[in-house]
């Protein structure tokens, strides 16, 4: 029998575990059941982390064998050595440690003292009892290397206060921060100092992976893409390694202990929020050791390091003048961030249509019935019909809603002319470029989009489109794919985590889909509207570029669902006449925009090839 404790971890996890089953392959299912059955119940947790890590996701499985492929060679550590920069400024690393276990402190350690570029110090403020281990080996290391430099703390002051003292201890022009038991590869600051050569960079960023234990195995690579401030405010996807400069910690304040256990965060966001420059490097060059009750293992062994999450998230949006609200999602880490509208601005949902009544019937009545937000206006952009129903079905929806205006285009059928005309012929301050095949199914699907929309920064906002059977239709678009753009997650569960759980929290994409995309009227015309030399495709990719020229960003909306019933055997213009119309459009995208698919996609990652779909790690 079950003791209380055991019961309420239960229902707590319930859901998490159901997800986890669901993405186990029966062979794992065998070793997780077998695993509950022959262990006590506190070790119940580690299992289910440990089968999740090794055996759950396929890029997981392989990882390990394509970082021993890809990491740095000798040959390479040795040119770096001989390397002479500009700028070679001193990195001032910040190591709070406490009780640290003697093997993972001197693995830590000599992580750095390996470092291929040698202009660094390693600041470490000890909080370990006076007699301990800890400290006869931190003196030992700090009486054979003057790079290392040591306070011993009389007293804990806590994860921020003790890394304060850290860096009270830093000389140098870079600060890095560095956790006790994880370690580094041997090419990490040459990396960081290589980027650093651009004088307006004040922050860098690398990928990083976990290392599991008891075989310390590679696990969970982190491919980040270039700095997202929507996927920073969904979860802190920078952590590790985080470098900045000197003079903008001075300026922003050092570690705030009202953060604690999430003041890595905290720091991250005031210090990004003045960067002048951010970099991000794309190789895995930290590794964050999961050990048992540790945060990477088991999230809820620090619910805390949560709240404090949210609070440097709230106070990030204070800072920079935005009204919103923080949630903490049942994803532990990730966060659910909405925006305050002001006022009730018209939002104006462009419909093209050719005859499909019963398709714009069910979109239009999903949003009369279902939206919360009300202030919107259809203009249906009539396009060369040929059922009389189809005009019948106009007078009596335009007679039972009075917020339907229908206009007509008697040119050829060009999606990016229609669309165009639909605009000139709208009132709202907001526009909601909408297929005639969808149907709203969240009732805060538009204040989702329409908090988002109205920000400053942004462009344009897509919404997470599922199919009929609740696979994803679009959760955001890589450009590159194909020689053009893909979208990501195609075909997964509607409940399904993506990778980092991308799928499931907002975040930025270089496009995203005008089956569902809303972008300010002002933005729309600024960069021209939808390029009409793109007759039936490009021209969404191509709009949404466009706002990112102009400085803004494009974000998907994991929380604004919709149906889109867009046949999933249709194909993609795959023959005919089709076809080599949409190979003449992807060659003048390609002439337009070549610079992006020359150097990858910024927010994506370079080590995912474009031959292998979303978010995959190479086959073997």
């Amino acid at each position: 029998m079950k003791s209380k404790s055991e019961e309420n971890w239960f229902i707590h996890n319930g859901r998490h575990l159901i997800r986890m089953f669901r993405l186990f392959k029966p062979s794992s299912i065998s070793k997780l059941i077998e695993y509950i059955k022959k262990n006590k119940f506190n070790d119940i947790k580690e299992g289910i982390y440990l089968i999740m890590y090794e055996e759950s996701d396929s890029l997981t499985v392989r990882y390990p064998d394509w970082f021993e492929r890809h990491k740095v060679t000798q040959q390479e550590l040795e040119e770096q050595k001989n390397t002479s920069f500009d700028y070679s400024p001193k990195v001032s690393i910040l190591v709070p440690t406490y009780n640290t276990p003697i093997n993972f402190l001197r693995q830590m350690i000599e992580s750095v003292r390996n470092q291929s570029y040698s202009n660094w110090e390693l600041c470490i403020a000890d909080g370990s009892n006076e007699k301990s281990e800890v400290r006869k080996v931190l003196q030992e290391y700090v009486n054979s290397d003057s790079r290392i430099v040591v306070t011993y703390l009389d007293d804990n002051y806590g994860i921020s206060g003790n890394t304060n003292k850290a860096l009270e201890l830093a000389t140098g022009e870079l600060i890095g921060l560095l956790d006790h038991d994880d370690f580094v590869e041997p090419n990490l600051l040459y990396e960081v100092v290589k980027r650093f050569q651009d004088e307006e960079v004040d922050v860098v960023y690398t990928d990083e992976d976990k290392v599991l234990a008891p075989k310390w195995k590679h696990v969970d690579p982190n491919f980040k893409p270039d700095f997202s401030i929507d996927l920073l405010r969904s979860h802190n996807y920078i952590t590790h390694f985080f470098t900045v400069r000197k003079s903008i910690i001075d300026r922003v304040g050092n570690f705030r202990s009202e953060c604690n256990g999430s003041q890595d965060y905290d720091l991250i966001f005031r210090c990004t929020e003045v960067a002048r420059k951010i970099e991000h490097v794309a190789k895995i060059l930290y590794h964050w050791r999961m050990t048992e009750g540790s945060t990477a293992a088991n999230p809820r062994s620090k619910m805390y390091c949560y709240e404090a999450g949210k609070k440097a998230i709230d106070d990030h949006l204070l800072r920079v003048g935005i009204e919103g609200n923080v949630e903490i999602m049942g994803l532990w880490g990730m966060y659910h961030t909405t925006y305050k509208i002001q006022g009730s601005p018209k939002i104006s949902i462009i419909i093209p249509n050719k005859d499909h009544i019963e398709d714009l019937d069910r979109c239009i009545r999903s949003i009369e019935n279902k939206s919360t937000y009300r202030n919107f206006e259809f203009v249906i952009v009539e396009n060369n019909s040929e059922d009389e129903n189809t005009f019948k079905y106009y007078e009596n929806i335009s007679s039972e809603f009075d917020n339907i205006k229908l206009v007509k285009w008697n040119g050829e059928f060009n999606y990016s002319a229609i669309n165009n005309f639909g605009v000139k012929n709208c009132d709202g301050e907001v526009l909601l470029l909408l297929n005639n095949d969808t149907e709203l199914i969240t009732p805060t699907a538009l204040e989702e989009m329409l908090g988002i929309a109205l920000r400053k920064d942004v462009g344009c906002v897509g919404a997470k489109l599922l199919y009929a059977d609740n696979t994803v239709q679009h959760a955001g678009v890589v450009v590159g794919f194909g020689g053009y753009a893909g979208h990501v997650f195609n075909g997964m569960g509607d409940d399904n985590l993506g990778y980092m759980a991308r799928l499931q929290i907002n975040c930025n994409y270089s496009a995203v889909t005008a089956a569902c995309l809303m972008t300010r009227r002002a933005i729309y015309d600024l960069v021209g509207g939808l390029d009409e030399q793109f007759v039936v495709a490009c021209n969404d990719v191509d709009y949404c570029l466009k706002t990112r020229a102009n400085g803004l960003n494009v974000v998907y909306n994991a929380f604004s669902k919709w149906y889109h019933y867009e046949s999933k055997s249709r194909g993609s213009d795959e023959e005919g006449a089709k076809k080599l119309r949409f190979e003449q459009e992807k060659e003048k995208f390609r002439s337009k925009w070549p610079d992006i698919l020359r150097d990858g996609d910024p927010l994506y990652n370079i080590n995912f090839p474009f031959t292998e779909g979303a978010f995959k790690v190479e086959r073997e």
